[in-house]
């Protein structure tokens, strides 16, 4: 099994991924690397690499980016406070870059940082890398 990172990583590396629309303005992305894919799968370098594809876009890198955003599968619900102050340092880290989106590969990080976000009143949209790599290819960045 392989994350749709990986795979469309290997894919544009064999000339097999058609070129992404241009941003209609200039983007900020803050790329948050999900727990299980940096640390149990050792993939990093894939979302980003499809990241810096999209022309227009800046990536940036998540100050504490290996620090876990506090959703962990359960560990939110086992461990909701500590979770919380997890979840509200990842946001303001986040926040210190300055992005127009966050992207990560996890619903579950997704939820928290949008949840995070939301509680020190952001509006900076939060989504999967699937879903920014579908607007690039529909040019709706």
């Amino acid at each position: 099994m392989q994350d749709i990172s990986e795979y469309l990583a290997r894919l544009s590396a064999e000339g097999g991924l058609e070129p992404f629309m241009p941003t209609s303005r200039p983007l900020r992305v803050a790329y948050h690397d999900a727990c299980h894919l940096a640390h149990a799968q050792g993939i990093k370098a894939e979302p980003r690499a499809l990241i810096r594809m999209i022309p227009g876009v800046t990536l940036l890198e998540v100050p504490e980016g290996d620090l876990c955003c506090g959703s962990a599968g359960t560990y939110n619900i086992e461990q909701p406070e500590l979770a919380g102050q997890l979840g509200d340092r990842k946001a303001k880290n986040v926040l210190s870059t300055q992005p127009d989106i966050v992207v990560s590969g996890n619903v579950g990080c997704h939820t928290q940082l949008q949840s995070h976000l939301g509680r020190l009143g952001s509006g900076v949209r939060v989504m999967h890398l699937v879903e920014l790599l579908d607007l690039a290819y529909r040019g709706e960045l």
